[in-house]
């Protein structure tokens, strides 16, 4: 019986270990390698900043009654931000409007007389005297309402006023009020950047210059989200630095959300003439030891291959190694779980 059990254990054992060896084939989606001709291209750190800020300040005196916004608030063009009491000023309004309803009353009574002397003095029943003092009153009425009239609509400017708009989309950068401070006229409350003027800026040595357009466009990381988007080389410094020689160029981003003036991003710059690359997507990349490689698949096994990155392209890197060729599959689906010389099943192509 013990040498019976002991050839089960051996067998069993045997089985094992043939099972371990044999693992089961992968299932892997690919996407087919394609060449291009780009140019190879090195990241450079930047920083964020608004060109377009605003100080937006108030144009009357008045006491702060509502703050609408807060620094790191988005606005819209013409949004109320702040706005002043206008109590004493409504009652002033009001004032105007009773004197201008006076006005048109005795401007009512005195055309009547007016009426009346004319034909008087017509008839001779009036003196030249009655009837120039009749005029003289009523065009002195009508003075006193346009006088009325025009106060009334340089205060309603003054109330309009004692509400401050932003003047474009923007941002909130400062804060420089609170609820129940005292403005004067010309006082700083609030600081907008342009959300349609965001720019990165960075320095590049000046022998890149050569490798950059107007109007070009670049791959662009937002490095605190991992955001990734398209610049366009926009400008770049009048001057270069007389240190390192290094020139500073502007790349416009579109509008963001969350960001802050001087928070860094990644831009990717080209460093040289254009070549042809393999094109990889970034989906296919595998990090081992802290080297990028990629899977690719060899009588139906997994490969693994080094990739030496020269270009970033969106979602897709350019390299230049040798032994890569057009139409070879790309494990892009199902990378993380292969082993070199692990039999493989495609499911898909992407």
């Amino acid at each position: 019986m013990r040498i019976v059990r002991a050839l089960l254990i051996l067998i069993l054992v045997h089985g094992s270990l043939v099972w371990a060896q044999e693992k089961p084939a992968a299932r892997v989606g690919v996407s087919k390698l394609s060449f291009q001709e780009v140019a190879p291209s090195q990241p450079f750190i930047g920083t964020l900043y608004y060109e377009r800020i605003s100080h937006v300040s108030s144009e009357v005196s008045g006491l702060v009654k509502k703050i609408r916004v807060g620094t790191g608030d988005r606005v819209e063009k013409g949004m109320p931000m702040v706005s002043l009491d206008t109590e004493i000023l409504d009652k002033e309004i009001d004032l105007q409007e009773n004197r201008i309803e006076q006005a048109d009353l005795e401007i009512l009574h005195l055309k009547k007389n007016f009426q009346r002397m004319d034909s008087l003095y017509e008839t001779g029943g009036a003196t030249e005297k009655d009837f120039d003092d009749a005029g003289f009153l009523l065009k002195e009425a009508l003075l006193k309402k346009q006088s009325a009239q025009t106060m009334l609509k340089k205060l309603m400017i003054q109330k309009r006023k004692s509400v401050i708009k932003a003047p474009f989309d923007g941002i909130v950068l400062e804060k420089n009020v609170d609820t129940g401070d005292w403005v004067l006229q010309g006082k700083a409350l609030v600081s907008i950047g342009s959300v349609n003027d965001l720019f990165v800026k960075l320095p590049v040595a000046e022998t890149l210059l050569q490798f950059i357009s107007m109007g070009q466009t670049l791959p662009v990381t937002i490095n605190a989200y991992a955001r990734e988007l398209e610049g366009v080389v926009e400008n770049l410094a009048p001057e270069a630095d007389a240190k390192t020689k290094n020139i500073f160029i502007k790349i416009r981003i579109p509008m963001q959300d969350k960001v802050a003036e001087n928070m860094s991003a990644t831009v990717q710059i080209p460093t040289g003439i254009r070549q042809n690359l393999a094109l990889i997507p970034r989906d296919a990349l595998v990090n081992v030891k802290g080297k990028n490689m990629v899977y690719t698949i060899r009588d139906e096994k997994a490969a693994i291959l080094p990739v030496n990155i020269v270009a970033f392209l969106g979602d897709r890197i350019g390299a230049d190694d040798a032994h890569f060729k057009e139409g070879m599959p790309m494990i892009v689906d199902g990378n993380e779980r292969v082993q070199p010389g692990q039999p493989v099943a495609v499911t898909g192509e992407k």
